[in-house]
């Protein structure tokens, strides 16, 4: 045995001695257990091991140390891990200690795990060490730590498919992208395992294939006469390879061909003007190739937008429209047809292609300036803007349709209509008052319909402080109303315009742009040019349009029409769009549904209505049990032309040469231009020549059957007549043309006049336009250097589309040569004189004053002064006889509305005419004067002057005439300012 040395023997005892210091000082539980705060798990389903990140180990302090094996320590319960605690509603975990001395754990699942049941599982869990003493008293817990489990997938089940059996029916010679879909599903939890990476069919050979979405289509065309049913096999597989449990049987028939389409539909169809309704579809049905059919929808849609402004409307102008609806008073048309009374649109582009609807195309560098004196608009009343507009696409510069701004200085707006980005904006500024407070100044509208490049019709009524729009019909209200202050007091004069807005170049004004250089002279003032097409543009003052008004000026004269029959009603649903263009059918019987579209029609109200096409398509839907659309039905198209109309010849006629006296040119009533006018129209239409019986049936092969033209008068309205005056212009200080106005009145017409002449306007028969025209009464009270005047009538219907003949009327005043109170001494002529013309006389034009004399036989120049004194008393004496008769019989012809009349040739006479004797009156007065020439020797026949033999040769000429006009009252009067005395 080897004994220590001293020193190295205390060294022992003190380790001991501190070894056993140190045991005793564990007794005392002073720490508790320490764990991680947050673990993460991974578990397996149907295993019970979790694996956890990090490793589930307890700490505490109170741990003995450990320094060598050679020293035996017998350690005490406090800084052992005695247990773990797991916190949490129907956890399906437990903690387990697998050495206390370390604090080694781990957490393992109680029962089965189910990951289609639940995915996740969180929890907290608590460490506690042993305790002090033998019965572990004094225990400390470590603080709660989150557990987080997910719990992984296995492939435990297999793919299972939606339906029992898929069917789907093709029609034989067509190859399909897509017959039907078939599709499974998994339950398992996990993406993996859950999705269906393939489909498969399973029946051999056959003209199928399947891809990897279940899509199944042909891959060569099928014949019925082959197989009238394919019946296959279908598997799926999951991304786990795990094949369907039961495979799906799909079948698919073959049909046999047949097209579902519209029978019996005629792509051209023929509409005669004038014949109302015309069946579209008299044998039309519907082939839905035997499918059992539960509704059927189809739509008719009728093509107009290429007709006028927008389908065919009367094209009278806006202004007779409006009467025509109701609007009788207070409207004024700010874009007429160009004419002598209402020139301002003249030089304006127009498009011409709509049967003269007179629509005005602006460009963007054109505009129009409205006189001053058309339009008095008071915007403290109520008034009303109408316009057609066609516009598109938005631009971000302000255009204007419509503006009243300063006529110099201060370019302010008073009110405006224009476009700014797709709305419509009307600015109203009040005039000066004296309470300076905020009013109501723009109204905007944000609207489609201003942008979209199609006629629309839009009526703004304007009550102030309100404004309503109506656009097509229906109503509109501003989504935005700004205010303004009145505008300033000043004297400065307005300016309307069209097209664009009248600026000064002053600057003063910030609602103005600069205005672009001008391309032709005039537009250098303007600015907001407006692009597109306006037309009938109206104010009307004083009242607001009604609805029944704006309908009537929005309505087409031409739509769709449909009469259901009685049997059906019921069971089939029409639908119309406002303007009838368009319709929808709606039915579940296709018997009834056919019916009902064999009872569809076009109708065209209008007299003479627009040639042309009109584009015809019917869409259809139909639907079968169970399926949205099992049956589908190609669009019908076809169209309806209309044949031109037979164009009615407007024919004026009437006396249209006759002389009067300056007395009745002077007198108050004047003298009636056209007192026997007749206005006629006419159209002329070919029909076959009438064949035998038994002829008939090869009358079309027969080249020598003959179509003869047949005139046949129709009664039909005017709108506008013209008379104006050829040569000179009037000169108001001392003539013009008149008429009762009362007479205008009472068949609601309108006249305008100027020095060129005066219009009459409005829609109204042709016999009221006869009676009106008739009181035309031309005056002149400056008769002495006037001897012709000449006038000329036009009428037209439809503004313009059709134009009578030019009725020119020529007046002779009758100048006295020796006056005798009222009437000019007179020899008898006949009624129509045939002139001959001598070489020897050179008469021009109709100035009879200054016609030359005729020569003299200077060896009988004492004859020819006692012929001439013979004639001169004749003519005193006959004219004091007969003076109060001729007066009676004038004013008779007056009320008979008949004046006197001949037809006039003054190139060789030297004569005047006096309408002062009738036809028997003149016969006596022949025979007078063939006892006064049979009194005189042939001599004296041979030496009176060529005028006088000029004048019996007429007379001789004339008598054949005399008998056709012996209604007519003539009288002739000698000019004898010709006469050699």
């Amino acid at each position: 045995m080897r004994f220590l040395g001293n020193k190295q023997l205390a060294s022992a005892v003190g380790l001991v001695l501190g070894l056993l210091c140190a045991v005793k000082a564990a007794k005392v539980n002073k720490h508790k257990p320490w764990i991680e705060t947050t673990y993460h798990g991974i578990v397996t389903e149907n295993d019970d091991k979790v694996l956890l990140d990090p490793p589930l180990i307890a700490l505490d302090k109170d741990a003995p140390l450990r320094y060598a094996e050679s020293f035996e320590v017998t350690l005490t319960k406090e800084g052992e891990i005695c247990g773990f605690r797991i916190h949490g509603q129907n956890v399906p975990f437990e903690a387990v200690v697998l050495d206390k001395s370390t604090g080694e754990g781990v957490i393992r699942a109680k029962d089965k795990l189910d990951c289609e049941l639940q995915k996740e599982h969180t929890f907290t869990i608590q460490a506690y060490d042993c305790g002090e003493g033998p019965d572990g008293a004094n225990m400390k817990k470590s603080h709660k730590a989150t557990v987080h489990i997910q719990v992984n997938d296995i492939n435990e089940y297999s793919p299972v498919f939606k339906e029992k059996t898929y069917k789907a029916t093709v029609l034989e010679g067509k190859k399909y992208d897509s017959i039907l879909k078939v599709e499974a599903v998994d339950a398992d939890c996990s993406f993996q395992f859950s999705q269906i990476c393939n489909y498969e069919i399973v029946t051999p050979d056959v003209p199928f294939t399947i891809d990897k979405d279940g899509f199944i289509k042909n891959t060569e065309k099928l014949s019925y006469g082959k197989e009238h049913m394919y019946k296959l096999t279908v598997t799926a597989y999951d991304c786990g390879k795990n094949r369907a449990s039961e495979d799906v049987l799909v079948k698919i028939s073959v049909k046999p061909t047949c097209k579902p389409s519209w029978q019996g539909f005629n792509k051209r169809i023929e509409y005669e003007p004038g014949t109302g309704s015309l069946a579209l579809f008299p044998s039309m049905h519907l082939e839905t190739c035997d499918e059992p059919v539960s509704s059927i929808r189809a739509s008719v849609e009728l093509e107009t937008n290429h007709i006028g402004k927008g389908c065919d409307r009367d094209t009278y102008s806006e202004k007779s429209l409006h009467k025509l609806c109701g609007a009788t008073s207070g409207t004024v048309e700010l874009l007429p047809a160009p004419s002598s009374s209402a020139n301002w649109t003249i030089g304006l582009p127009t498009d011409n292609g709509h049967d003269s609807d007179q629509v005005f195309e602006f460009n963007g560098t054109q505009a129009i300036k409205v006189p001053n004196g058309v339009v008095s608009t008071n915007l403290k009343e109520p008034f009303t803007i109408s316009v057609w507009m066609r516009h598109g696409p938005g631009a971000h510069e302000k255009e204007t349709i419509l503006c009243n701004s300063d006529k110099t200085d201060m370019n302010r707006h008073h009110y405006s209509l224009y476009v700014h980005n797709c709305r419509l904006i009307f600015l109203l500024r009040q005039d000066p008052s004296e309470a300076e407070t905020y009013k109501p100044a723009e109204f905007h509208w944000k609207l489609d319909q201003v942008c979209d490049k199609e006629w629309h019709h839009y009526v703004l009524n304007v009550e102030f402080p309100t404004a309503s729009l109506f656009v097509d019909g229906t109503t509109f209200e501003p989504f935005l109303v700004t205010e303004d202050y009145p505008l300033h007091a000043t004297k400065i004069e307005t300016q309307l315009t069209i097209g664009a807005c009248w600026q000064e170049n002053s600057g003063h004004d910030n609602e103005t742009e600069t205005a672009p250089e001008p391309t032709s002279g005039g537009n250098a003032r303007m600015a907001q040019f407006f692009r597109g097409n306006l037309a009938g543009l109206i104010i009307r003052s004083g009242k607001l349009e009604n609805k029944k008004v704006i309908d009537c000026l929005y309505t087409c004269k031409e739509g769709l029409d449909v009469q259901l029959p009685e049997e059906v009603a019921s069971s089939v649903k029409v639908e119309f769009n406002p303007n009838q263009s368009s319709l929808t059918v709606e039915g579940e019987d296709i018997d009834a549904f056919d019916k009902v579209m064999q009872h569809i029609s076009y109708l065209n109200s209008r007299q003479f209505p627009t040639p042309g096409i009109r584009h015809l398509r019917v869409a259809t839907t139909v639907k079968c049990f169970n399926e949205d659309a099992c049956v589908s039905v190609p669009d019908a198209e076809g169209y309806v032309m209309v044949l031109q109309p037979e164009e009615p010849k407007i024919s004026l006629s009437g006396i249209d040469h006759f002389a009067r006296s300056a007395a009745e040119f002077e007198s108050q009533e004047g003298v009636t231009l056209f007192p026997e006018l007749r206005i006629v129209s006419t159209i002329t239409r070919e029909v076959e020549a009438d064949t035998e019986p038994e002829a008939a049936d090869g009358a079309d092969d027969d080249p020598t059957v003959q179509e003869t033209v047949v005139s046949e008068e129709i009664m039909h309205n005017l709108d506008f007549c013209e008379v104006s005056v050829m040569g000179e212009e009037l000169d108001g200080e001392h003539e013009s043309l008149e008429m009762d106005p009362s007479q205008l009145q009472q068949r609601a017409l309108e006249m305008s006049s100027s020095n060129l002449g005066l219009i009459i306007t409005g829609v109204n028969t042709m016999a009221n336009y006869e009676q009106v025209l008739h009181l035309i009464r031309y005056k002149n009270w400056h008769t002495e250097a006037l001897f012709d005047r000449k006038f000329k009538l036009v009428c037209s219907e439809l503004n313009g589309r059709y134009i009578s003949n030019d009725f020119k009327v020529e007046v002779n005043v009758i100048h006295t040569a020796v006056p005798v109170e009222h009437a000019n001494n007179a020899m008898v002529q006949p009624s129509f004189i045939n002139p001959v013309h001598h070489a020897s006389v050179d008469l021009s034009g109709h100035n009879l004053v200054n016609a030359h004399q005729a020569s003299v036989v200077p060896s009988a120049a004492t004859v020819v002064i006692v012929v001439c004194v013979s004639f001169l008393v004749f003519m005193i004496v006959l004219g004091v006889f007969r003076i109060r008769a001729a007066h009676q019989r004038t004013m008779r012809d007056q009320e008979n509305g008949k004046e006197n009349e001949m037809d006039w040739d003054d190139s060789a006479l030297t004569i005047t005419v006096n309408p002062m004797e009738t036809y028997e009156d003149q016969h006596s007065s022949e025979e007078e004067e063939e006892e006064e020439e049979e009194s005189e020797d042939g001599e004296e026949e041979d030496d009176i002057t060529s005028a006088e033999s000029d004048t019996s040769e007429d007379e001789e000429g004339g008598e054949p005439e005399d008998k056709q006009g012996a209604s007519r009252q003539q009288q002739l009067e000698w000019d004898d300012s010709t006469l050699t005395y």
